[in-house]
C-alpha cells in the first residue's frame, strides 16, 4: 500500500502553487454543486451570481489558508500572491474563453481576491502555531 501511495501521490512544495491548486480544486467542487443545484431547479439563474461569488470567496480563503500553512511564515504575503494570481487567472480565462471585455469593474475584482487570499494566509500561518 505504501508503494502505491508513493507512486501515485504528489505534493506541491511551493506554498503559492499548492494554495492555487487547492483554490481551484474548491472552485471546481463549488461549480459542480452549483450546477447540480441549478439542474435540479433548487437554484434559479437570478441567484447564481451571488452564489458564484461565495464559491470564489471560499476558494480564495482555502487557497490562502493552504499557502500560509505551507509557508509557515509570511502568510499575508503568500496569501496575497495566491489571491492575486487566482484573480488574474480568472480574469484571463473569462477574457479568452467567454469573450468578456476587461473594464474597471472586472479589474476591481482583483482587490477582493487579494484581500481574501491574504486573510486565508494569515489564518493558515496561525494554524501552524502550537
Amino acid at each position: 500500500m505504501h508503494f502505491i501511495r508513493r507512486m501515485v501521490s504528489f505534493r506541491l512544495s511551493h506554498p503559492t502553487l499548492s494554495g492555487l491548486w487547492y483554490a481551484f480544486f474548491w472552485m471546481m467542487i463549488g461549480a459542480l454543486v452549483l450546477s447540480l443545484l441549478l439542474q435540479s431547479n433548487v437554484l434559479e439563474e437570478d441567484e447564481l451570481k451571488l452564489y458564484t461569488y461565495i464559491v470564489h470567496g471560499v476558494s480564495l480563503l482555502a487557497g490562502g489558508l493552504v499557502s500560509g500553512k505551507r509557508a509557515g511564515q509570511k502568510g499575508l504575503y503568500q496569501g496575497s500572491v495566491t489571491g492575486l494570481i487566482y484573480g488574474i487567472l480568472l480574469l484571463l480565462i473569462s477574457f479568452l474563453a467567454l469573450d468578456h471585455s476587461l473594464g474597471l469593474g472586472e479589474l476591481a475584482l482583483i482587490f477582493p481576491a487579494l484581500l481574501l487570499g491574504a486573510m486565508g494566509g494569515v489564518f493558515g500561518v496561525n494554524l501552524n502555531k502550537k
